[in-house]
């Protein structure tokens, strides 16, 4: 059997309210007040004290940002903006078609949504941060004069790549795991940057077999990932493009070094996962994943210790079964509300998009 979920909640809820001032202050004192230079906006994540990690494939760097938004709301009632795009679009002065969102995070502090977004489109767009609370308020977030931290990361993709140099991250204990893509022949890398910063080391790259190629591969990124514990080691489970789902041991993450991924199961071709959570629900253990070909699914992660690795190539699904979590439909991202609810960004079937708070299934 495998061991209760341990990191996810841990990391993004549990953390913010057992570290304690003492910690959250020391990780605060670690920034200093001025104007990041964020050239991008793309994966973001959330650390105590409501710091606001900025994932810029663009400039190749990972930002830490103080938001000073650190007071619960009422956790009575949910979180729902109807029109989220087009709200964003008239608080800054465009129209929808002119923004994108790139990535959705709670902050566990607060309880508010946070949206990254690009303003504008090709190399000219602008890095956007907003946020959205219990009342249906949406707000920019200011980047200027601001406590914040810069790290640099090494050797990320360039030129055609670039966009996918950063693609998903997560602050888990004092680290934050950044996964995506590198300039060198093997493409796939994760790295593993502490906070507070200090000197970032080289990622691990990282291949896995993917079932429905038939070949094992190391130039797709990770699109999304979430920490779990399986039999008390600590791992990443990690979805790709098309659809692999892989564990990575996090103790065989190390600079410069060749990590090859277990693929536990294949959930179909011609899919995008775009992000997950695990979560426990009725003593069990469970991935909610959103993804463009089947919307919203669930997957039990029981079994992830003892199936049968995909090392060959395979047709439709394989490994570990899910769930297709009806009638949700144009699930985009995801995050953690609380215990017992998830924040999902939908777009509708008219083309508008709605921040919605769905209980865990």
């Amino acid at each position: 059997m495998l061991t209760r979920t341990r990191l996810v909640l841990a990391a993004l809820v549990g953390v913010a309210m057992l570290v304690g001032s003492a910690q959250g202050a020391a990780l605060t004192d670690s920034l200093k007040k001025g104007t990041p230079d964020l050239q991008s906006a793309g994966p973001i994540a959330f650390c105590p004290e409501g710091i606001l990690f900025i994932g810029d494939s663009k400039g190749g760097a990972l930002f830490a940002i103080a938001t000073g938004d650190t007071r619960q709301e009422s956790a009575s009632g949910e979180l729902k903006v109807e029109g989220v795009k087009e709200k964003i679009a008239g608080l800054l002065g465009v129209t929808a078609a002119d923004i994108l969102i790139n990535d959705l995070a709670v902050n566990p502090a607060s309880g508010k949504a946070y949206l990254s977004v690009s303003r504008g489109k090709g190399p000219d767009a602008l890095p956007v941060v907003v946020r959205a609370d219990r009342s249906g308020k949406v707000e920019a977030v200011s980047l200027k004069d601001v406590p914040f931290a810069k790290a640099s990361l090494v050797d990320t993709a360039k030129g055609t790549k670039q966009q996918d140099a950063i693609t998903h991250l997560a602050f888990v204990k004092d680290r934050v795991y950044v996964a995506g893509l590198s300039n060198e022949q093997f493409d796939s890398r994760l790295r593993v940057v502490p906070f507070p910063f200090a000197d970032v080391a080289k990622g691990t790259s990282v291949g896995i077999f993917h079932g429905a190629h038939g070949k094992f591969e190391t130039a797709s990124p990770i699109r999304t990932f979430a920490p779990y514990a399986i039999k008390n080691q600590d791992y990443l489970l990690a979805a790709y493009t098309c659809t692999p789902l892989v564990k990575l041991p996090v103790a065989e993450l190390k600079p410069g070094e060749k990590v090859k991924g277990t693929t536990i199961a294949e959930l179909g071709s011609g899919n995008r996962p775009y992000s997950m959570i695990v979560y426990q629900k009725d003593g069990k253990d469970y991935i909610l994943m959103t993804n463009s070909k089947h919307g919203l699914i669930k997957i039990p992660t029981e079994g992830a210790d003892t199936v049968e690795p995909i090392t060959q190539r395979v047709s439709g699904k394989a490994g570990l079964k899910y769930q297709t979590i009806e009638p949700i439909k144009g699930a985009l991202q995801l995050d953690r509300l609380d215990k017992d609810h998830a924040l999902v960004l939908i777009q509708t079937t008219g083309g508008a998009v709605n921040l919605e708070t769905i209980a865990l299934p």
